[in-house]
């Protein structure tokens, strides 16, 4: 175990992480950032228009490592390991790595939410290259475009509606004969028949391109067995996210859907303990409502450290 007592130790590689350690560490609060070992979903975009104060936009893998050289240069101390466990401890936290363990007066979870992905031929490779899982992000990279949605929940509905103000035309494909959306988003979608097409009871079982940019899929209806490919100019995989919760699932209390609940403050059922980013936000999933989830729990971290102080005084 590393003798060292940090004040806060943050988990996560994304903007949220980044913008805590930012705070913290500007503060003169002694701040270690577990990175883990897989990459944030910043980092695998391409340009990034909406985050504020680069009018002429910013590559997502660059923007999230400003923030961490400006978290850096306040004193943030980083390692990319991944971490394995959590353990309340006589009021601090033991945070266990696959290459050690580390004690901290407090923690801010913000391991992020990832997109279920279709996991077909081609896919992976033209990520942030015409497939995406973010409409409110890319739609705008697609104005007067073809694009398709894959999925039938309401995060399918939302995704579709959100690329009519955009795109030419959509194109839903679900794998069953019904969508399992609520009413009122089926209403909305079926409202704009104009715009939106269904295709019912097919899969997509690959994605095609030039090697720069997706060009089409190939689906097969799975009541008939036919297989045929068509032209798209993008595809938006709707099918869900998953926080990435694995490791604190058993002690911290997760909603309904899965994302660590937390109050106004961030803070979580446990004392010390705040959450920051997608990891604990199923609505937005933006990277400026992450980054001022972070700023809210790094503050929060301050005051709560704030308050030791005072009881042991």
């Amino acid at each position: 175990m590393s003798e060292t007592i940090y004040q806060l130790i943050v988990i996560g590689g994304g903007i949220s992480a980044h913008t805590a350690a930012l705070y913290t560490a500007r503060d003169g609060i002694k701040t270690l950032v577990l990175t883990g070992l897989e990459p944030d979903q910043l980092s695998m975009t391409t340009l990034v228009e909406n985050f504020p104060g680069f009018p002429d936009g910013i590559m997502g893998p660059d923007l999230i490592s400003n923030a961490k050289k400006q978290a850096e240069k306040f004193g943030a101390e980083y390692k990319s390991e991944k971490v394995q466990k959590l353990v309340p401890d006589q009021g601090e936290f033991e945070v266990v790595t696959d290459r050690g363990t580390y004690r901290g007066k407090t923690v801010i979870i913000s391991t992020g939410a990832s997109a279920n992905w279709l996991g077909v031929k081609g896919e992976k490779e033209y990520i942030g290259r015409g497939v995406s899982a973010c409409a409110t992000c890319d739609a705008a990279f697609f104005r007067d475009k073809n694009v398709v949605v894959v999925g039938g929940g309401d995060t399918a509905m939302e995704e579709s509606l959100v690329l009519t103000r955009f795109a030419k035309h959509v194109t839903i494909i679900h794998r069953r004969d019904s969508f399992k959306a609520s009413k009122i988003m089926q209403d909305r979608v079926f409202a704009k028949s104009d715009q939106i097409a269904i295709v019912w009871n097919t899969e997509v079982v690959e994605v095609v391109g030039d090697g720069k940019f997706i060009t089409g899929l190939v689906i097969k209806n799975n009541q008939t067995g036919n297989v045929s490919e068509i032209k798209t100019d993008g595809v938006f995989v709707a099918i869900g996210h998953k926080t990435n919760v694995e490791v604190f699932k058993d002690i911290i209390t997760l909603d309904e859907r899965g994302y660590i609940a937390t109050d106004k403050l961030g803070q979580t059922n446990i004392p010390g303990v705040f959450a920051a980013g997608d990891v604990q936000d199923p609505h937005f999933k933006q990277a400026i409502t992450a980054a001022g989830s972070g700023c809210a729990a790094a503050l929060s971290v301050e005051r709560y450290l704030e308050d030791l102080k005072e009881k042991t005084k």
